[in-house]
């Protein structure tokens, strides 16, 4: 009798015993839920998505025709000086006027692979203290956050690289003949506008139009978070967005 309880309580020890180890290891086995990102997450996520849309958008810029044929960023003949194009087409000069757009956008062409350096750096030295709503916020939130603070300074270190660039393809000549030869149309006012600045500025417009389409394929898109950073970041930012 004995014997028989005595193994009647071993066989439920071990079944119990199993049992529980299977319950254990269930417990092991069960994925914990992914943390929030920490303030530095988030704000080291914003910095990587930046400098990965930066050098996206300087890729597709820094290239023959990546303004020139691109409708999004193409820089036309400055619209203050329409008059000045309509006269010379009107005076059989137009191959004048497309040179000139042409060349202008060659520039910005030539000029844009300097940009990458002067995105990263701004990148690198920018504060965010609010990081967790600009990643919660509108596609473009980072880009215009970036832009509001930078882009004074990227103005200053890209205008001379413009000039330089226009310079070399030819374009502030042609701008000079342009000018001089529609001065040269009876009652005409005098133009003087400044060409480097106008280009600049368009230049500016279409890198942070390329890098707000770049940070909205990251938001959108899990397959262009290319890091782990990334995707915990814009994983959660999916998740917790207004």
């Amino acid at each position: 009798m004995f014997m028989r309880k005595f193994a009647y309580l071993s066989i439920s020890f071990a079944v119990l015993t199993w049992a529980g180890c299977d319950v254990l290891n269930q417990i092991q086995t069960t994925p914990v839920a992914d943390a929030d990102p920490t303030t530095s997450e988030m704000i080291g996520g914003l910095k990587q998505a930046l400098e990965v849309g930066a050098k996206n958008a300087v890729g597709f810029l820094n290239k023959e025709d990546g303004f020139f044929k691109d409708p999004i960023v193409k820089i036309p003949f400055p619209p203050e000086a329409a008059k000045v194009e309509k006269t010379l087409r009107d005076v059989g000069a137009g191959k004048l006027v497309d040179d000139f757009v042409l060349k202008m956008n060659r520039g910005a062409e030539a000029a844009a692979k300097e940009a990458t350096t002067i995105f990263v750096e701004s990148i690198k030295a920018m504060t965010i203290g609010d990081a967790k709503t600009i990643l919660t916020g509108p596609d473009n939130s980072a880009t215009q956050y970036f832009e509001k603070n930078t882009r004074t300074q990227l103005y200053q270190k890209f205008y001379p690289h413009i000039k330089n660039a226009m310079n070399t393809v030819g374009a502030a000549k042609l701008w000079t003949d342009v000018t001089t030869r529609y001065n040269q149309v009876p009652l005409t006012k005098p133009v003087n506008t400044d060409v480097v600045d106008f280009a600049t500025n368009k230049a500016l417009d279409g890198l942070f139009v390329k890098l707000a389409a770049e940070e909205k394929k990251i938001r959108m898109d899990p397959l262009a978070r290319v890091s782990d950073l990334l995707k915990k970041v814009f994983d959660w930012a999916a998740k917790n967005r207004s």
